[in-house]
């Protein structure tokens, strides 16, 4: 009878076995995003990542933040496993405030898709009039570092001028409204400012900032579940080159999910590499330059050593 017992309890484990790994496999995938995560908001759109993720048992929630610093809490805190493209200076106000993040990828540099906007009929000429004046950035976006890199390059500090912290969308309404006397943004908001508020660009990143774009993950998931990473990684390679293959269906997509006319996604678009690649430490160079200048302006609270981070590494693909 033990036997028979023993038998019957064996054979049913064998039977239980595959369904009960299936559901220790079972998974949620949360992905933090902003409005300018173009391929996230792609992948969003179009289902793909769902898809890639299903043989993993694994699901997605989508999470929408205003900026790239909240983001990056709520990775830090774990509320989010996978933080969509944010500009290279958030993880340097991450890092500053102890945070551990693990760089999953990198789009290439896009100095063009970030800009010191001024309305068309202003007086302001060169970065060096900006002195005195009311700015509107927000805080720890790349365009931080590139107002900062533009009024070094004047012989301004920080200083010199009255920044005002704002979100894109506040940032753009103080713009509008004359509250502000310059605006620094990125893309698509930079593009749509341009056609559709008289904004004109008084200076972008070109020899000022390179622009890059990260996309990082929490230490636990890159540790337990390097396989959604690299799922991840594929998707975001592979629709980087499909959207700038098609400008056109990839703008038909977003202008919908950003409320932009599809000239103006497209023009945007053409502003943005959208070449994703794995991270390496050399890669990073900027990002110590980054660091060091927001400390000497006094803007972070401790030194930054940019090399001081956790770098994920993708499979190599098969050779042929």
């Amino acid at each position: 009878m033990t036997r028979r017992i023993v038998s019957v309890l064996a054979l049913a484990a064998a039977l239980l076995a595959p369904r009960l790994a299936a559901a220790q496999d079972a998974d949620t995938l949360r992905i933090g995003y902003q409005r300018s995560s173009t391929l996230t908001a792609v992948l969003k759109a179009n289902g793909e990542l769902e898809r890639a993720l299903k043989p993993l048992h694994v699901g997605v929630t989508w999470n929408e933040f205003t900026s790239g610093l909240p983001q990056l809490e709520a990775l830090n805190v774990g509320s989010i496993d996978f933080s969509a493209d944010v500009a290279d200076t958030v993880p340097i106000f991450a890092q500053a405030a102890g945070a551990r993040l693990v760089y999953v990828a990198e789009e290439a540099p896009s100095p063009s898709a970030q800009a010191i906007l001024v309305p068309t009929n202003s007086p302001i000429k060169t970065v060096a009039d900006l002195k005195g004046k009311k700015v509107a950035v927000t805080k720890g976006a790349g365009s931080h570092f590139l107002l900062l890199a533009a009024l070094g390059r004047a012989g301004l500090s920080f200083k010199d001028i009255t920044p005002a912290y704002l979100t894109p969308a506040d940032g753009r309404a103080a713009f509008v409204a004359g509250a502000v006397d310059a605006w620094v943004t990125w893309d698509p908001f930079m593009t749509s400012a341009q056609r559709q508020a008289s904004a004109r660009v008084l200076a972008d990143g070109t020899g000022l900032a390179g622009y890059k774009r990260y996309y990082l993950a929490s230490d636990a998931i890159a540790k337990r579940r390097s396989d959604v990473l690299q799922v991840l990684f594929d998707r975001l390679q592979a629709t980087g080159l499909w959207v700038k293959q098609n400008p056109q269906p990839a703008a038909d997509i977003l202008a919908g999910l950003w409320g932009i006319d599809a000239p103006t996604v497209i023009e945007a678009n053409s502003h943005r590499s959208y070449k994703v690649d794995a991270v390496t430490l050399a890669g990073l160079s900027e990002q110590q330059t980054i660091a060091d200048a927001f400390f000497a302006e006094g803007l972070l609270p401790r030194k930054v050593d940019a090399d001081d981070v956790t770098l994920w590494r993708p499979q190599a693909p098969p050779s042929r």
